[in-house]
This record gives C-alpha cells, sequence and structure tokens, in this order.
C-alpha cells in the first residue's frame, strides 16, 4: 500500500471491544478507514451501521476473505479469545496485519502459532494492551525512570470491579483452557504491566477462585510475581470485590506511591467522548497519586496524573504498516503474559 491511502481495516466483533477499545480510536485517526465491521447480532449490526456509516457490515467469514483476496490492510480481532489463532493465521496468511485484543490467546502453544505465521507473512502483528497507555500506568514509569522512589522491591497492582456475573456473556461461559476468567480478562493488563515497568519474572503464588456460582470460570485471583530484577509483584483482580484497594500502591527503599480509581478513558469512551474530546485522556487533581513516606514527618505530595494515550496505541500500528516501525507491543510479550497466565491455571488445577 502507499503510504498515503488510508489503511483499509475490518473489525471483527463489536461487543465491548470493538465498539468501545477500537472502533473510535480507527475512526479518529485519518491513516485508517474502517472498511468491513463483522458481528452475528442483529442489534450491535445496527449500532455499527449507525456509527460507522462507511463500513460493510458482514460475517466473519465475509470478513476474512476479503482479508484473503486483499482488499483489507488491517484486521482487528475483538472476538473471543479461543478464536483469535484461527482468525489471526487466516488474515495473515491472506496479507494483511494483525491487531488482537487481549487476551492474546488461550495458551503459549497458540501465541507461537500465532507469531510464526506473522513472521512466515511478514506482516505486523500486535496485541492490545491498551493499559499500557492509562495515566496512572504511565505515572508510575515516569516516577521509576526518575528514580523517585529509589530502589522498589514491591509493587502492589489492583483491577477489582463489583457486579452482576456475566453468565449471558462468553466471558462468563467459556472455560480458562478458552480464555475465559478474571485471570485472563483484567489479569492480562496488570501482568503485562508488571512485566513491562520490572521485567521477567516467575510466577510464585496463584490464588483463583470462583466466588459466584454457575460461571465457567473464576471471578476472583491474586498472583505473586518474584521479578529478575528483585522486585515482587503482587497482583489482586475480582469482580467481586464490594470495596477496592489502592490501584496502585510502589514501594522503594526511599519513597513509595500510591494511586486509587481506575484511568477514565474507558468510561469517557463508553458514553461516547472519543479521542479529541475536551479533558480526553486528563485526571483531574482530586484523583491524583501521592509520593513520600507515610510516618507523619512529612506531608504526601500529589503527584499530577499523565494524559492517558489509548489513540498512541493506533498511531503506533499505523507506523508499522506504512513505515515498517516497531509494533506498540511486541507480541512475545504478550507471550510472557499468557505464560504466566497458563501457570497459574496449572498450579490451582494440580
Amino acid at each position: 500500500m502507499s503510504n498515503g491511502a488510508p489503511i483499509r481495516t475490518g473489525i471483527i466483533g463489536f461487543g465491548l471491544a470493538g465498539r468501545v477499545f477500537h472502533a473510535p480510536f480507527l475512526a479518529t485517526n485519518p491513516a485508517f478507514t474502517i472498511s468491513a465491521i463483522a458481528t452475528s447480532s442483529e442489534e450491535r449490526s445496527a449500532q455499527a451501521a449507525a456509527a460507522h456509516p462507511g463500513a460493510q457490515i458482514m460475517s466473519t467469514d465475509a470478513l476474512l476473505a476479503l482479508a484473503s483476496a486483499g482488499d483489507l490492510d488491517l484486521v482487528v480481532l475483538a472476538s473471543p479469545p479461543h478464536v483469535h489463532r484461527e482468525q489471526a493465521i487466516t488474515a495473515l496468511e491472506g496479507g494483511a496485519a494483525v491487531v488482537i485484543d487481549k487476551p492474546f490467546v488461550p495458551s503459549v502453544a497458540d501465541a507461537e502459532a500465532i507469531i510464526a505465521a506473522a513472521e512466515a507473512a511478514q506482516r505486523p502483528l500486535t496485541v492490545f494492551q491498551n493499559r499500557r497507555w492509562d495515566g496512572d500506568f504511565l505515572t508510575v514509569a515516569r516516577l521509576l525512570e526518575r528514580g523517585a522512589l529509589g530502589t522498589v522491591h514491591r509493587f502492589e497492582s489492583t483491577f477489582e470491579r463489583f457486579g452482576a456475573p456475566k453468565r449471558d456473556q462468553w466471558q462468563g461461559q467459556i472455560t480458562p483452557a478458552q480464555g475465559g476468567g478474571i485471570l485472563f480478562d483484567l489479569g492480562s493488563h496488570l501482568v503485562d504491566q508488571a512485566l513491562t515497568l520490572f521485567g521477567p519474572a516467575t510466577l510464585e503464588v496463584a490464588e483463583l477462585r470462583a466466588v459466584r456460582e454457575g460461571l465457567g470460570s473464576e471471578d476472583d485471583a491474586f498472583l505473586s510475581l518474584r521479578h529478575e530484577s528483585g522486585v515482587r509483584s503482587h497482583l489482586t483482580m475480582s469482580r467481586v470485590a464490594a470495596q477496592s484497594g489502592p490501584r496502585f500502591r510502589v514501594l522503594g527503599d526511599e519513597s513509595g506511591y500510591s494511586v486509587y480509581g481506575l484511568d477514565g478513558q474507558e468510561p469517557a469512551l463508553k458514553v461516547g467522548r472519543w479521542p479529541g474530546s475536551d479533558g480526553y485522556g486528563e485526571t483531574p487533581a482530586a484523583q491524583w497519586g501521592l509520593l513520600g513516606v507515610d510516618n507523619g514527618e512529612q506531608p504526601l505530595v500529589p503527584v499530577p496524573t499523565e494524559a492517558g494515550g489509548y489513540p498512541d496505541f493506533y498511531a503506533q500500528v499505523a507506523a508499522s504498516i506504512r513505515d515498517g516501525a516497531p509494533v506498540p507491543v511486541d507480541p512475545r510479550s504478550a507471550l510472557e503474559t499468557v505464560r504466566i497466565i497458563e501457570q497459574s491455571h496449572a498450579v490451582n488445577r494440580g
């Protein structure tokens, strides 16, 4: 494709991921044009047609046929994880670049197969680990870069929600072998963030539990990782947490940093505040995290939260397709996240 031509993009799946986490960034970035959207739901077909009138609404098979015919430059998989392997390999072999929503895939074997297909096709492959562009995560990364905490020894990351179980959605119906459960869902973010900040790690503890009945997988989990850098990561995720702990608590030998709440980009996108909207990605001062030592000798200092930057992911995707630049998330790093999650389930089965 020429560098000036829009990147013809197809999206498979128009649930929360496709509708909220992918389409808005593609629609607001002039490097892309949404050519096709695949969904089997009549309601979502209508939503897709209304929101993106220039896109053809079709079946998954039809969209993959377009890719195989060379009529798409990029295929975005916002589909359930157990179908990612087949869909990704088909798109790659057709000559399209591929973005796969997290969780990447349910197994290391699946990840390796897709990576091999991308290398054989010489097409860009990346995984949508969007929370590397959360404002609070970017703030932690900046504090570490500055050495503001001294030598970090513990990283605590909590992503907890409370609400009705997803029994009527695929997330609550599929098994861990298919990529189901809180660990593949929210845990994909937490493990990825820990590995990104502190490097390779081994699993020390995995506690997985199905609190609510009638689900195909766990809805509450805790992992402890030991990084080669010496840091220990404690990762907590839940859909049954009536009260939540800090989103991040990072402890060093000189200082600490803690912040509550979640990055505001997701709720903004859900109500139609797309990139470019006034205040998109900004965090109010009342929600900034605190830096310092909690010993009463000096006040803790609020730290301005970095602007959230989900649009940066697709800017880097465009550069990788047009210019051969590195993809925003190396799929081999996403493979390591899958490896830890796979090991966690194996430990609990044992």
